[in-house]
C-alpha cells in the first residue's frame, strides 16, 4: 500500500487478482468434492477472501502467518502456489506438504506460511512463537494469526495477547467472525465483543468490515507498523460471513438447518469482490482489464486441478520421510 489511505490502481487490481484467484480456486474444489473426485472434507473460504488479502497484502515472504481449518484462503493470499495447494490436497506426490498434510494442513515455510491446523486455535500458540524469534531476530518481521470466532474462546487466545503485550511482541492476532462456530451462530456460544477483549491487556483492539479489503488493509497496515516498531501486538476483529457450508458436505449429516437463505443473500449483496470491482469500474481500470484478470486466473485455476488430478501418489518409502529432525 501507498502510504495515503487509497491504494494505486496497480496494487488494487492486484488485491482483486487475490481474492479472484481464491474464490474461483475454492468453488472448483466445491465442484469436485460433489462429483465425488474427492472424498473427505473441506472447508471453503468462500465469501470471507478480503479478509486474507487485506491482509497479506502488507506482508511479505518473511512475515509469518498462522492459519485454520478453512485455510486454503490464507494460503493464496499470502503467496502460496496453486498447483502445489491442489497437489496436496488430493495427497499427490507433488502436493506442497508432498500429500501428507491434505486440505487442513498446507504450508509453505519459503512463504512464511506456517500452515493450516486442524485443530482450534491450534495456530495462536504458533504464532506467538514466531512472533518472539521474530523479535529475537531484530530483523522487523511479524507474525499473524487468523482464527475464527469460536477460536476465540480458546484459552490459549489470553494466553497469547498477556504474553505478547508484556514482551511487545509482533504479533497480529485477526479474529475472523464469520458468525458460526461451525453450526452455532456466534451468539449462542460468545459472551460481549470478541474485540474487547484487548482492553484489559492493554492493546489496541479493532472491528473493521471484512468485506472491503481496502479497508482491512489500511487497518493491518496501522497494526504491522507498530509491530515492527517494537510497540506490540494489535488484535483485529474482522465481521465477515462464509457463504458455503461449515465443511463441505454437511447436508449429508445435518438433520436441520441452522441459518436462513435469506441471511446467505443478504451477506451474497455485500460481496468482498463486487465491492472492489465496482470501486474499480469507477475510473480506476476498465472491464476490459478486469476481464483480462478472470481469463489469467481461470487458466491457472484450470491447470493447479488437470495437473493435480493426473500428478503421481507418493512412494510408500514417502510415509517414513521429514518424520524426524
Amino acid at each position: 500500500m501507498n502510504e495515503d489511505d487509497k491504494p494505486s490502481a496497480v496494487q488494487m487490481i492486484d488485491l482483486y487478482r487475490r481474492m479472484l484467484m481464491i474464490r474461483r480456486m475454492e468453488e472448483r474444489l466445491g465442484e469436485v468434492v460433489k462429483s465425488g473426485e474427492l472424498p473427505g472434507p473441506v472447508h471453503l473460504y468462500i465469501g470471507q477472501e478480503a479478509v486474507a488479502v487485506g491482509v497479506c497484502a502488507q506482508l511479505s515472504d518473511k512475515d509469518w502467518i498462522a492459519s485454520t481449518h478453512r485455510g486454503h484462503g490464507h494460503f493464496l493470499a499470502k503467496g502460496g502456489e496453486p498447483h502445489a495447494m491442489v497437489a496436496e490436497i488430493f495427497g499427490r506426490e507433488t502436493g506442497i506438504c508432498h500429500g501428507k498434510g491434505g486440505s487442513m494442513h498446507v504450508a509453505d515455510f519459503s512463504r512464511g506460511i506456517l500452515g493450516a491446523n486442524g485443530i482450534v486455535g491450534g495456530g495462536i500458540g504458533l504464532a506467538a512463537g514466531a512472533a518472539l524469534a521474530a523479535q529475537l531476530d531484530g530483523k522487523g518481521q511479524v507474525a499473524v494469526v487468523f482464527f475464527g470466532d469460536g477460536g476465540a474462546n480458546q484459552g490459549v487466545v489470553t494466553e497469547a495477547i498477556n504474553l505478547a503485550a508484556i514482551w511487545k511482541l509482533p504479533l497480529l492476532l485477526v479474529c475472523e467472525n464469520n458468525g458460526f462456530s461451525e453450526f452455532s451462530p456466534t451468539d449462542t456460544v460468545t459472551a460481549g465483543e470478541i474485540v474487547a477483549r484487548a482492553k484489559p491487556f492493554g492493546i489496541p483492539g479493532v472491528t473493521v468490515d471484512g468485506n472491503d479489503v481496502l479497508a482491512v488493509s489500511r487497518v493491518v497496515r496501522t497494526a504491522v507498523e507498530r509491530a515492527r516498531n517494537g510497540e506490540g501486538p494489535t488484535l483485529i476483529e474482522a465481521r465477515t460471513y462464509r457463504w458455503r457450508g461449515h465443511v463441505e458436505t454437511e447436508q449429508s449429516f445435518l438433520s436441520a438447518a441452522y441459518r436462513e437463505e435469506s441471511e446467505i443473500a443478504s451477506w451474497r449483496l455485500r460481496d468482498p469482490i463486487g465491492r472492489l470491482e465496482a470501486e474499480l469500474l469507477d475510473g480506476v481500470t476498465t472491464q476490459t482489464r478486469l476481464d483480462s484478470v478472470r481469463a489469467e486466473i481461470e487458466q491457472v485455476v484450470e491447470h493447479a486441478y488437470s495437473q493435480a488430478m493426473i500428478d503421481p501418489l507418493p512412494a510408500e518409502a514417502r510415509a517414513f520421510q521429514d518424520m524426524f529432525a
